[in-house]
């Protein structure tokens, strides 16, 4: 039976004072895919080095930020949140080389990534762990070309200034200022209705990075204008097309914040079902 890889380790989960449910989502996640039996087996990911989060970033700001002396993402101190940063980034990079090494799909059930940009970040991304694992996956020539889909309800504005300031013309970057180009409600079939092109957009690209966000719904507090199962039919849209195509993927869950939190969790669950049923079916 085909297993779905997943990179996890509880070093990746933190507790900040924050509303975000962000920290702690991981383990929820990987608690309630293994409760309902889903077909997965957990693979310990390696933690990044200083080194590797400042291919894209500020020094200085790395060490700040894992030193405790400059605020992170979620505007504190912590430091356990400096502790699980660099797991939560190992984490996508783990799962990144196992999608390339089966040459299917492979999901790291993290957030907080694209709005970190070079020398800052906000809206809970402390590390823009999609652009660490591109760049390291570059540099150690296993990757020449990579896509980025960024189906978290926000601009990915920390992604795109990386590679807008590195000219890393190698990565292939769509992220939509949906509250501009999406209507509140109703725009879901014409969003889905472009989604297959965007994919194969991709085609010439040697791996996809996904971002699931579960804050697309419509009930999202800071979204969103999918139903759920415009949701569900987004997430097999994506993994259809990537396998069509023979595309490596990897993804992660990146933004959702309805509460009570079982709410997201479930959007979560079912894009994992999306991901089963087009890869274990």
């Amino acid at each position: 039976m085909t297993l779905i890889d997943v990179a996890f380790s509880k070093k990746q989960v933190s507790c900040p004072a924050t509303s975000s449910p962000s920290p702690r989502k991981p383990a929820w996640v990987v608690d309630d895919w293994l409760r309902h039996k889903l077909p997965i087996q957990i693979v310990d990911p390696e933690p990044v080095s200083r080194e590797d989060l400042a291919r894209v970033h500020d020094r200085d700001y790395v060490d700040g930020v894992l030193d405790c002396r400059i605020p992170n993402g979620f505007r504190g101190r912590d430091a356990d949140v400096a502790e699980s940063l660099s797991w939560t980034v190992g984490s996508f990079l783990t799962a990144a080389r196992l999608a390339l090494d089966n040459a299917k799909v492979a999901c790291s059930p993290s957030s907080g990534f694209h709005h970190a940009g070079i020398c800052s970040g906000h809206g809970y991304c402390t590390f823009n762990g999609l652009l660490v694992a591109a760049k390291r996956l570059k540099d150690d020539g296993l990757v020449k070309r990579v896509g980025i889909i960024d189906c978290d309800q926000h601009f990915g504005d920390g992604t795109a200034e990386i590679i807008d300031e590195y000219r890393l013309d190698w990565i292939t970057h769509h992220s939509h200022e949906y509250f501009l180009e999406y209507p509140r409600f109703g725009a879901g079939p014409r969003f889905l209705e472009a989604l297959p092109g965007v994919v194969r957009g991709m085609a010439a690209c040697d791996l996809l990075m996904y971002q699931a966000g579960g804050d697309q719904h419509q009930n999202d507090p800071l979204g969103g204008f999918l139903t759920t199962a415009e949701m569900a039919e987004r997430d097999h849209i994506v993994f259809s097309e990537a396998k069509a195509l023979n595309l490596p993927i990897v993804w992660n869950l990146a933004g959702g914040y309805q509460s009570p939190h079982e709410r997201i969790i479930e959007i979560h669950r079912n894009t994992m079902l999306a991901c089963v049923d087009v890869y274990c079916g």
